[in-house]
């Protein structure tokens, strides 16, 4: 099969966690450094393109744990969307929450860091969807 023969619905998917610290009202993002597909990205949410052998929650849990040192209980998808800058990538958006392992910085991320959902514009260079930023300032509910 040549995906080049397709012109739509074929999307690169990536899967990411919003990492939600109930108690502390703070959500965990991490900065990545030269990304080789958006040029502009710096900090992002945990998460990555999947294989296909493992389910997208199974995949994700991995992920965070590979870059962030934590272990996560993925609880729902909350949004999806693709990219204005990349219309060919299609993310889908999971709440997630801690649930133990040790904080650290790993694979792709250079560091870590706990932010009030409503400060993610003040680090992403790259856009945020308004429906994803109304979901951040409302996550207490």
């Amino acid at each position: 099969m040549e995906w080049n023969e397709f012109n739509k619905g074929v999307f690169l998917v990536n899967v990411l966690g919003i990492i939600y610290n109930k108690s502390k009202n703070e959500i965990l993002i991490g900065e990545r450094a030269d990304d080789p597909y958006i040029k502009n990205l710096s900090w992002t949410f945990p998460g990555g393109r999947p294989a296909y052998k493992d389910d997208l929650e199974v995949y994700l849990k991995n992920e965070i744990k590979k870059k962030t040192g934590l272990d996560v209980n993925v609880k729902k998808v909350i949004f999806a969307k693709t990219y204005p800058e990349r219309r060919e990538f299609l993310s889908i958006y999971y709440l997630c929450e801690p649930v133990g392992g040790e904080e650290k910085a790993g694979e792709k991320f250079v560091r870590i860091k706990w932010i009030n959902p409503t400060e993610v514009k003040n680090y992403f260079t790259t856009s945020i969807h308004p429906v994803l930023f109304d979901f951040l300032k409302n996550i207490k509910s």
